[in-house]
């Protein structure tokens, strides 16, 4: 009898598994799961088997999470780091720190600041300049829609009150006219030209430090939003294949290559031959990004209706499709004909339902052909859309981190959507109800890649340690098997993984121990639980 390489006794194990939701042992031999059960799995106990005992603790599939920028992420932990506070003195203080640490640098660049910090989500160039005067700073957001530059950098983009706004995107402005500082969407691309590209050892550094970081997360494996560049942003493919190719990528990666908006179907041949240039061992390039419209906190999301001005009027900004809706059923349909699957950025409600009249085109013209079309985000989904989720076979990629009252919630956003619009934010709870596919993301910088903390925030609808803080939308909370289900099969099933979002025989073990058992312990303190291990393939990657 076969003997096992290493075996988990004395449960709890979450399967994902319907026909047997828990069970107390697992058994892996090679990168496989070889059984999954109770005592009999003993049996499988060899004296070369390593035994883990997972009394009071949890065996989950691994983690997976179906969009994130983990290379862009790893690139910026080693720049300008303004994650992790809110504080406008504190920015300054890192930003000076920095640049104090790094004179040879041309260019301070970095970012994670958020939007609730400055009065309209609108920071300076001047305090910028207090810091930083006589070299060029741009600095992203935490969502990365928007950049902070100082003036140094806008006069080195010939940016001035003539300049005209791009299509895509809207420099902010001082009353006569002269750049602010914040730059919006495609103008951040207006500075972001000029600076100094990463090399491909930055990239790959990003790469493995992000990895490092995501696997003691629970996480392995991921949809990488992004390949290719865009406003300034770090192109990863080379770090993918140089990873995959010399065996250091140790995650499973789903690569989704970027639609330029700027052209049309010209590109898709180009898709072809990169889709069959950037795949090896465990990174494989089958998605293509589509973003279609912005974000509710600039007005940029793509509504069905205005937003409202600070007095709770009408404007008449209803937002940015970036693609033309007709241009995009074309393009979805091609590519779905093609066996691309389409990674949708939808965040307002008609960018929804654009995107979801495109894939709606594709099915008609080219039937079922099952390949896993999903929108991300979806912040604003009109109720009649709901339940063409489940019709059409779109899946539903949810960031649910951001489905809690915060700051840049309810004071950049319910304000400007009104009561009817802001009831529809995050419709987890309807989706599911209504029989669509869940899975579930981070979108890694712009929020918390850690899975458990996405988990707790689907359940309870409000942030870690914020228990006073009313519910968010309480009819919209997931159970936290949902949560979870979404975190693993969900995102497993987006990123064409099928054989790893489950604790099954035959499947692979692709496994993340926690410690607790976060199904019986009360739903607040979910976000308390730690990983303590993480393999892939049955390899262990993490042990913290």
């Amino acid at each position: 009898m076969t003997t096992a390489d290493l075996v988990f006794t004395r449960g709890p194990v979450l399967t994902a598994d319907p026909a047997r939701t828990r069970a107390t042992s697992l058994a892996v031999v090679g990168d496989r799961i070889a059984a999954v059960g109770h005592d009999e799995v003993r049996e499988l106990i060899g004296p070369g088997t390593e035994v883990i005992d997972l009394t009071g603790k949890l065996l989950l599939p691994g983690f997976q999470d179906a969009h994130i920028h983990p290379v862009s992420a790893g690139v910026e932990l080693a720049e300008c780091d303004l994650s992790g506070t809110i504080g406008t003195e504190e920015y300054l203080t890192r930003i000076r720190a920095y640049a104090n640490a790094h004179p040879d640098r041309a260019w301070i660049t970095g970012g994670g600041w958020s939007l609730e910090s400055f009065d309209g989500g609108l920071p300076t160039r001047q305090l910028l300049d207090s810091v930083v005067p006589d070299r060029p700073v741009l600095l992203a957001n935490r969502d990365h829609h928007g950049a902070w530059a100082n003036t140094r950098a806008l006069e080195l983009a010939g940016i001035t009150a003539a300049t005209p706004d791009p299509a895509d995107g809207r420099i902010e402005r001082e009353p006569g006219g002269s750049p602010s500082g914040m730059l919006q969407e495609g103008a951040q691309a207006l500075v972001s030209r000029l600076v100094p590209a990463t090399t491909p050892a930055d990239r790959l550094a990003g790469l493995l430090r992000a990895q490092e970081l995501l696997h003691s997360l629970g996480i392995t494996g991921w949809q990488d939003a992004l390949l290719g560049g865009f406003n300034g942003t770090t192109d990863p493919s080379d770090a993918y294949l140089t990873a995959a190719r010399d065996g250091s990528l140790t995650a499973r990666v789903t690569g989704a290559m970027w639609w330029d908006r700027e052209r049309g179907a010209e590109q898709i041949d180009e898709l072809v031959a990169n889709r069959e240039k950037l795949s090896h061992g465990r990174f494989r390039a089958g998605s293509v990004k589509i973003m279609q419209d912005g974000i509710a906190e600039n007005f940029t999301a793509a509504m069905t209706s205005p937003y409202l001005d600070g007095c709770g009027c009408a404007t008449t900004n209803s937002g940015l499709s970036f693609v033309d809706p007709e241009a995009l059923r074309g393009h979805v349909t091609r590519l779905d004909a093609l066996d691309f699957q389409v990674h949708f950025h939808a965040l307002g409600d008609r960018a929804v339902r654009e995107a979801l009249d495109a894939i709606e085109a594709a099915v008609e013209a080219n039937g079922r052909r099952g390949n896993r079309h999903h929108l991300a985000h979806l912040q604003v989904v009109h109720p009649d859309d709901i339940r063409r989720f489940a019709r059409l076979g779109a899946i539903a990629n949810i960031q649910p981190l951001w489905a809690a009252h915060e700051p840049q919630m309810d004071e950049l956003t319910i304000p400007f959507l009104g009561p009817e619009r802001a009831a529809w934010q995050y419709p987890f709870g309807d989706l599911l109800r209504a029989g669509a596919t869940l899975a579930a993301g981070s979108d890694w910088p712009v929020s918390s890649p850690d899975p458990i903390q996405g988990i707790h925030v689907a359940v309870n609808r409000r942030e870690p340690g914020a228990a006073d803080s009313p519910v968010f939308l309480p009819e919209q909370r997931l159970d936290p098997a949902t949560a979870v289900a979404a975190y693993t099969a969900g995102s497993a099933h987006v990123n064409g993984l099928d054989d790893a979002g489950s604790l099954l025989a035959g499947n692979l073990a692709d496994l993340v121990v926690l410690d607790r058992d976060i199904f019986t312990a009360p739903p607040e303190e979910i976000a308390e639980a730690r990983v303590l291990r993480t393999y892939v393939g049955g390899s262990l990657v993490h042990s913290g």
